[in-house]
């Protein structure tokens, strides 16, 4: 585990067993390792005392939602209301659930809610307009310990701004390039011909690659050891995995296609996602004209795609917020799947972008006996390092 990893579940943790506990809100993009750290934090409690749910994968209606966790609940529910009449009786029984449940031996109890947001698609059933701040309230109120999760990090700061006191929101961070030699060093150390320099040089190729995305860093250590177990590429895996049956690939797909549809106008927003895809850096009104759609609309768009974090804006100018992700639209949202030659091209444009040139040579120095310092044939050149926000 990466030590920046470590530090937030030890931070979580703590909030957990502090004497008057709070509510840790873990934010992160896709792949970051949100529901690996739940599991990691249920791993430290007894059988029984804990439930993790998994909100993405069973929130459909009110009702059988409540069927779902109480069905797999490790508490007793005798008590709760199993037949509700409505949605609402339904939503109302499962914060009672949530926020009264016990353990078998009447202690509180500890709920680990992953993806919490996906709970907003039962604001579109009757009686059930204020979801999320009306679940948020019951939290705070009750004597039960929660961990929150969220791939949203702008809908959980907008949600969270005026929030109960309990909750605190903690940030997965982008790995640095020190975490990316210890994420990969099991990989790394298998190419027994590498020097410490060699290995130091991959991870900070992969580091700038992956712009310290744990998912992609996963992926692209994983593929460059099976892709060519005797000589590392990073680029080269890149290549591979970015091509329309590439584990990549599946990556973006999954991100894009999630996050669009949570938004709204989905059609109006891919349009706007294949514009920044060919030019970043734009204005509004440069993308409404390529558009064509009135300044207004166009805003809204770029409104909604910022509200689920596929894009941000600096000076008013838009770009992606994934830049791996924009290869990917690149690439992928056409007519047809890229061939291998569209794919090898794009790669290398981005790589070129992105790794850092080494730094030009200084003037000859001379040294006391009036000779030039020589390059030495061979020796390595340390890279500079991109740290990015």
């Amino acid at each position: 585990m990466a030590s920046s990893y470590a530090l937030l579940e030890k931070r979580a943790q703590n909030v957990l067993q502090a004497s008057t506990s709070r509510i840790p809100v873990i934010l992160g993009t896709c792949g970051t390792g949100k529901t690996s750290l739940l599991f990691r934090l249920r791993e430290q409690y007894p059988s029984g005392t804990v439930q993790h749910i998994d909100i993405e994968r069973c929130a459909t209606t009110p009702e059988r939602f409540l069927d779902a966790v109480i069905g797999s609940s490790p508490f007793p529910v005798n008590s709760h209301n199993l037949s509700p009449a409505n949605p609402q009786e339904a939503f109302e029984t499962l914060t009672v659930f949530l926020k009264t449940a016990r353990t078998s031996d009447g202690n509180p109890c500890i709920f680990l809610l992953d993806e919490i947001l996906e709970l907003r698609t039962f604001e579109s059933f009757p009686g059930l307009r204020h979801v999320l701040r009306e679940l948020l309230e019951v939290l705070n109120d009750s004597t039960n310990k929660f961990v929150l999760t969220s791939r949203y990090v702008r809908r959980a700061h907008r949600l969270l701004r005026d929030g109960p006191s309990r909750l605190e929101v903690m940030h997965i961070p982008p790995l640095s390039t020190s975490d990316v030699f210890e994420v990969l060093s099991p990989i790394l150390n298998k190419y027994e011909q590498l020097t410490g320099n060699e290995r130091n040089d991959i991870a900070s190729t992969i580091h700038a690659l992956t712009n310290g995305h744990p998912g992609y860093i996963r992926i692209l250590g994983e593929g460059m050891a099976k892709i060519d177990p005797r000589s590392p590429d990073p680029i080269s895996t890149l290549t591979a995995l970015l091509a329309p049956d590439g584990a990549l690939s599946a990556a973006c797909r999954f991100s894009y296609e999630g996050r669009l549809q949570r938004a709204r106008g989905y059609g109006a927003l891919k349009a706007i996602l294949d514009i920044l895809g060919q030019n970043e850096e734009l204005t509004l009104t440069q993308i409404s004209n390529q558009l064509h759609r009135t300044p207004g609309s166009t805003k809204d768009y770029l409104s909604w795609l910022e509200d689920v974090d596929l894009i941000t804006s600096h000076q008013k100018r838009y770009s992606f917020t994934d830049p791996l992700l924009r290869v990917w639209v690149r690439l992928h949202c056409h007519t047809m799947p890229p061939g291998q030659d569209d794919v090898v091209r794009e790669v290398q444009q981005y790589a070129a972008e992105r790794i850092p040139k080494e730094e030009p040579p200084q003037a000859l120095a001379y040294s006391d006996t009036g000779k030039e310092d020589q390059d030495v044939p061979g020796e390595h050149k340390q890279w500079d390092i991109i740290e990015i926000d």
